[in-house]
C-alpha cells in the first residue's frame, strides 16, 4: 500500500478530526502514516495488470434513456444554478410518492423530505447532527467504510455487531449485548453492503425494540432497496414503534445507474429532518440542480422497470457465481445489492488481502477483501472473505467468470 506521512503529532494530543475519520475508515496506521483506500489500491492494481475491476461497486453502463434525456433538457433550458437547500419540490414530491407507492408511507414533501448530495451526505449530516463526543453508534460488521469515517469525525465511538456467514444474519443476543446506555444511534444498512444480506422482519423488529429500550435513533441507509433477489425489502420505519425515531436515506445512484450524479434523499419525522437539514446546509447546501427533476422522472417509472432491474441484476449475479464456484471458492449467494462474497479457505488460502493483491496478476480480475470493512476482531473473523461486484455488463461478467474459473490451476 502506498502511504504518505502525516504531520507529526504529540502522543498527548487528541487526534484531529481528519485523523479520527482516517482511523474510522481503516486508513491510519499506528505510526501515523496515511494510506490510500483499498478501492484505490485495487483499482491501481487492476489498471497495471489490465484486469477486469470487480472491486468498486459502480455500473459500467448508463441507466434509462428518459432520465438522461430529462437531465440534458434541463441543462439546455438553463436549470444550472443553485437548487433550494432542501431540494426542488418536484423531487421531494416524487420521493414522497415513491414511498407511498412501494411502502405505504406518506412523508410530507414540504417538511419531512430533503434532497442530499448522494446518500453519503445524508448519512454524514444525520450523524453530525446528533452524535456528540463519546456517544456510541452501532453498526453491523462488516460495514461500509464511510460509516466508520463519519462516526470518527463526529467524535463518536463505533460499536459493531457481527454478521455471520453463510447468510450474514446477526446473532440477536450479540446484537443486544452491543447496545448500552451510551448508544445514541443505530446506523443500519439494509440491503447490506458488503455482505448482500437483506434483513427480515424479525431482525428489524428486534433492532426497533432495542433502539426504543435504549432511546437510540435509527439512521437507515437503504440505497439498494430495489435491488433484491427473491425477497422483499422492508423499510425499518414501517416496523411498529420505529417511525418516530427513524431517518430513512436512499439515492438514485444504485437504482438508476447514475452514481456520478450524486442525488440522494432523506425522510423522517419533521423535527429530525429539520435537525439534519440544519447541518446539511453547511455541507453542500445544494447540488445536482439539473439532475433533480430527471431523478423525479425516474422515480415515476412503471413497476416493470423496478422488477426488471432486479431480475437483470440477479442474472448477472448468477453468471459471476458460476465462475467463482468453478474457481473453487465457497460462494455466498447474496439476497440483494451489487455484491457477492466468497470464502477463499476451500482453496487453502486464509489471507484474502494477500490474494486480492495477487488476483489481478493471476487471472486478470480484481476484488476487495472483506477484512478492510471491519475492526481488528472482525477482520480476523472475515480473514478469508473476498467481495466481488456484479453490476457490470453481461459480457464483462462472462469474461470475468471465465478467467476466474482458471484460478485453481494458477495458485
Amino acid at each position: 500500500m502506498q502511504t504518505v506521512t502525516s504531520p507529526a503529532t504529540s502522543s498527548e494530543t487528541a487526534p484531529a478530526p481528519w485523523q479520527r475519520a482516517a482511523t474510522g475508515a481503516n486508513l491510519l496506521s499506528p505510526d501515523g502514516s496515511l494510506g490510500v483506500t483499498i478501492f484505490e489500491e485495487m483499482t491501481m492494481l487492476a489498471l497495471s495488470a489490465g484486469a477486469i475491476n470487480l472491486g468498486q461497486g459502480f455500473p459500467d453502463e448508463d441507466g434509462p434513456a428518459e432520465i438522461k434525456a430529462a437531465a440534458q433538457a434541463a441543462i439546455a433550458a438553463g436549470v444550472n444554478q443553485y437548487a433550494p437547500g432542501k431540494g426542488f419540490a418536484v423531487l421531494r414530491e416524487a420521493v414522497s410518492a415513491h414511498q407511498e407507492r412501494f411502502y405505504g408511507l406518506t412523508p410530507d414533501p414540504e417538511t419531512e423530505v430533503i434532497v442530499t448530495t448522494g446518500a453519503t451526505e445524508g448519512i454524514a449530516a444525520a450523524l453530525l447532527a446528533f452524535i456528540e463526543p463519546g456517544d456510541e453508534v452501532l453498526t453491523f460488521e462488516p460495514f461500509y467504510d464511510s460509516y466508520g469515517a463519519i462516526i470518527g469525525m463526529a467524535g463518536g465511538r463505533h460499536v459493531t455487531a457481527p454478521l455471520l456467514a453463510p447468510d450474514f444474519m446477526p446473532d440477536l443476543d450479540a446484537l443486544e449485548s452491543a447496545f448500552s446506555s451510551r448508544t445514541r444511534a443505530v446506523l443500519l444498512n439494509n440491503p447490506h453492503n458488503p455482505t448482500g444480506a437483506v434483513f427480515p422482519r424479525e431482525v428489524l423488529s428486534r433492532i426497533v425494540e432495542l433502539a426504543t429500550k435504549y432511546g437510540a435513533l435509527i439512521i437507515s441507509d437503504e440505497v439498494y432497496e430495489h435491488l433484491t433477489f427473491g425477497v422483499q425489502h422492508i423499510p425499518v420505519t414501517t416496523i411498529p414503534g420505529a417511525a418516530e425515531r427513524t431517518i430513512t436515506i436512499s439515492s438514485a445512484g444504485k437504482t438508476f445507474s447514475f452514481t456520478g450524479w450524486k442525488i440522494g434523499w432523506l425522510s423522517g419525522p419533521q423535527q429530525l429532518v429539520a435537525a439534519v437539514r440544519t447541518v446539511k446546509q453547511f455541507l453542500s447546501y445544494s447540488s445536482g440542480t439539473p439532475f433533480q427533476g430527471a431523478i423525479a422522472v425516474g422515480l415515476g417509472l412503471p413497476d416493470d422497470f423496478y422488477t426488471g432491474i432486479a431480475g437483470t441484476l440477479q442474472h448477472k449475479r448468477d453468471i459471476l457465481a458460476e465462475g467463482l464456484t468453478a474457481a473453487g471458492f465457497g460462494v455466498y449467494s447474496p439476497k440483494g445489492t451489487y455484491f457477492i462474497n466468497v470464502d477463499t479457505a476451500p482453496l487453502g488460502i486464509t489471507d484474502s488481502v494477500d490474494l486480492a493483491r495477487r488476483l489481478p496478476g493471476l487471472v486478470g480480475v480484481a476484488a476487495i477483501p472483506v477484512p478492510v470493512f471491519c475492526h481488528p476482531e472482525g477482520a480476523g473473523r472475515t480473514r478469508s472473505l473476498l467481495r466481488f461486484a456484479f453490476c457490470k455488463k453481461t459480457e464483462v461478467l462472462e469474461e470475468a467468470a471465465s478467467r476466474l474459473a482458471t484460478l485453481r490451476d494458477k495458485l
